[in-house]
Parts: structure tokens; sequence; C-alpha cells
């Protein structure tokens, strides 16, 4: 039921945004530029110009929402989130280095690779931390090592930008947007997050058990190594497709599974389903509510998640606290 809410409420949303914009479309016109029975010029700003935003939106979405309620469930931890594990910084730094060093000119595929690339890079690190038979809290500390580094690196490319042209494009491209993308990036990262997405909900049930402790879930025939692993991947896959596309985009990986967790009764696997939609859901409800003010110039969305999940996380903190006194 909650899943069905949740994808009739993204329909909606998405409906509303096709007719959102300088050029207003009425629910009515939108369909019929869908279906191409419009006129031509509904039917350019439909498919060419919102519809891509809208995908992305819920690629952007589907991903963050999945990974941080698999991550949660994985690390049996509720602060855990796709940046967790260093993987969404390492692909911030590839594409980073594509922009500082001036091979973004060469090809627009180079960036989203090099930021596909550098995420592929974490995750080999981490799963090679996997397949050494190594720990949760091992984990969590390379992904918080991986993360640090990637930031000082990024920070450094930022500091010796030869120009301030390309220290303004890595900025812009750091705080995170969907808006002026096309269906070239939409096909780019989607059989990635297809992937990813399915590596995901194929843990669903490995995850349920694991909620049991780690001596129960083994004991019912988890292979918690491969379970880790399958996490990573997926994250890996999904967020770090979606990062080489839109940029950094944070903290819904975190708000949506807290707030969906009780309405699944607790369980991850259950969980992971309806976190991917309601990540979708805020997502493009966020990238609505950024267009709302008539600024002449829109907030980017990265920012706008940062604004909603930082609150929310320094909640949750002192909530944890409280409950450890």
């Amino acid at each position: 039921m909650l899943n069905l809410f949740l994808l009739l409420t993204l329909s909606l949303l998405s409906l509303l945004s096709l007719g959102f914009g300088e050029a207003p479309l009425s629910a009515g016109e939108v369909i019929a530029g869908l279906l191409g029975t419009g006129p031509e010029t509904h039917q350019v700003i439909v498919y060419e110009i919102r519809l891509p935003r809208v995908a992305l939106a819920w690629l952007v979405g589907l991903s963050l929402g999945a990974s941080g309620a698999a991550l949660q469930g994985l690390l049996r931890n509720p602060l855990a989130e796709p940046g967790l594990l260093g993987i969404s910084a390492s692909a911030s730094l590839g594409a980073v280095l594509t922009l500082y060093f001036g091979l973004a000119l060469i090809s627009p595929w180079v960036l989203p690779a090099a930021a596909m690339f550098f995420a592929l890079l974490a995750t080999l690190v981490l799963q090679a931390l996997t397949r050494a038979g190594s720990n949760n809290l091992t984990l969590i500390l390379a992904g918080v090592a991986l993360s640090s580094l990637a930031g000082a690196l990024t920070s450094l490319a930022l500091n010796l930008a030869p120009n301030p042209s390309d220290a303004q494009d890595i900025v812009l491209w750091l705080l995170g947007s969907i808006s002026d993308r096309s269906f070239d990036d939409v096909w780019l990262c989607l059989p990635f997050v297809l992937l990813g997405l399915a590596l995901l909900l194929w843990c669903a049930p490995s995850l349920d058990a694991l909620a049991l402790g780690e001596a129960e879930a083994s004991s019912l025939g988890v292979d918690l190594g491969r379970l880790r692993t399958l996490v990573i991947l997926g994250s890996a896959l999904s967020v770090g497709a979606t990062v080489a596309i839109t940029g950094a985009i944070g903290f819904v990986g975190l708000v949506v599974p807290h707030l969906l967790r009780r309405f699944v009764g607790f369980r991850p696997g259950s969980l992971l389903p309806a976190s991917a939609l309601g990540g979708a859901v805020l997502v493009l409800a966020a990238d609505i509510a950024l267009r709302l003010p008539e600024t002449g110039r829109e907030p980017m969305l990265g920012v706008v998640t940062a604004l909603i999940g930082a609150p929310f996380f320094l909640a949750l903190v002192l909530r944890s606290r409280r409950d450890l006194l």
C-alpha cells in the first residue's frame, strides 16, 4: 500500500514538474505533448527540456534512497548513507579532475566516464576489504578515509585551479543539479543505475535476516561477505552513475529511510523499494521547490537537499545521544 501511494505521488509530481516552468503547461497539454498529439512547441518543451530532468530526478532518487536503506540495513547504523563509503566523493573527484585538466572539452562523455571510473576504483578498494574478511567497522572506517582523501584532493584542485572560470565550473558541478541535462545523460547512467538497483533489491531477504544479528543470519545461510560485496557494488553502480551526471546530491539516502522505516514495520528488506520510491519523491519535490522563487537564477539541487538533510542529521545524532544517556 505504501509503495502504491509513493508511486502515485511520484506520478503526480512528475506531471506537475513537466508542466512547470517559464512556459507553463496544463496537465492536458503535458499529456498531449507526451502522446505527440499536441503542438510541436509543447512536444519540444516536454520531451527535450523537461522530461530528461524528471527522468534524472527519478534515477537519482531511486539510487540514493535504495542505497541508503541497504547500507543502513547492512551496517545496522541509522546514520549510514551512500556518502559514507566514499563512493560519491570519489566519483566527484573524478569529475573535478577532468574539469581541472580541461579534459571535459575533449568530449561530453569524458566527465561522466571519469566519475564512474573513480567510483569503480573506490568500490574495488572496499570490495578487497570485504574479501579479506573485514567487519562492518573496518568498512565504515575505510569509507571515511576514502571520502576524506577524495575531499582533500578535490579541495586541492579548487585551490590550484588555473583560472577563476575553472574554479567556478568545479564549484557549480559539486553543488549538484539535474537542470540542463539531455536524454544522452539519461541513457548513459540508466544501465548502471538499473543494474545497481537490481543488486540491492536482490539483497532484501538477506538484509531481513541480518536484522536478527550476524550469527542468526549466518545460521540461516546468509553469506555476510557476499552480502557486503553486493550492497557495496550495487551502491557504487547506482550512486556513482548518477553522481557522474548530476554532481553530488546528499542526504537523500539518510532522510528517506528514516521517514519510511516505521511504515514497513522496521524490516530492512521491505524498506528497500519504499526508500527507492521515497527518494525519487523527495528529489523531484525538491527540484520543483527550487524553481518556485522567481529570482532569475534557481538554487542548486544539492544545496536544497543539504538544507533539508543537515538539520535532520543533527536531530538524529542528538536523539541517539539521548538514548545512550
